[in-house]
C-alpha cells in the first residue's frame, strides 16, 4: 500500500478517443498526461502551480516516475485521478491513484518526485525552497 498524503485532490478525467490504441484501451504512455492534469490540480490547489514556482525562481523537473499498471482504462471511461501529496520539505513526492469513477475500482497506482532547480544558476536544491514549505503549511493548518 502506498504511503497516504498529508493532502490530497481527486480530479475527473474522461478518456478520449485519441488515447486508444488498437486494442481499445489507453495506450501506457497516456497515464502520465492523467498524472500530469491531478498533479497540476494539485499544485494550483496549494496555490503553488508551475507559473507561480517560476515566478520564486525554481523550476520543478521530474526526476523519478513509477507507474504500476492494474487494469487497463477504455474510451469515453470516467477516471477519479487522486493526487496525494506525500513530501514536500526536501523533495516533491506525489502518490496518485486511478480508480474507475463509478464503481472505484482501482486501475493505475503511481507516484512521482520533483526537485527545485534555481532557475539562474540550474543549480539542484537539496532543500525545497521556502515558498512551496509556506504554500503547503497554508493548506495543513
Amino acid at each position: 500500500m502506498r504511503k497516504a498524503g498529508v493532502y490530497h485532490l481527486d480530479t475527473v478525467v474522461i478518456v478520449p478517443f485519441f488515447d486508444v490504441d488498437s486494442m481499445h484501451i489507453v495506450w501506457h504512455g497516456h497515464y502520465v498526461k492523467y498524472l500530469e492534469v491531478a498533479r497540476c490540480a494539485l499544485l494550483d490547489s496549494l496555490d503553488h502551480n508551475y507559473l507561480q514556482m517560476r515566478e520564486s525562481g525554481y523550476a520543478w523537473p521530474v526526476i523519478d516516475l513509477q507507474v504500476r499498471y492494474i487494469r487497463g482504462a477504455i474510451f469515453g471511461q470516467r477516471l477519479t485521478v487522486r493526487a496525494s501529496l506525500v513530501e514536500w520539505e526536501n523533495r516533491l513526492k506525489i502518490n496518485y491513484l486511478i480508480s474507475d469513477a463509478a464503481s472505484g475500482e482501482r486501475m493505475t497506482r503511481a507516484s512521482s518526485i520533483q526537485v527545485a532547480v534555481k532557475i539562474d544558476s540550474n543549480e539542484m536544491q537539496l532543500a525545497s525552497p521556502q515558498v512551496l514549505l509556506d504554500a503547503v503549511q497554508r493548506v495543513l493548518t
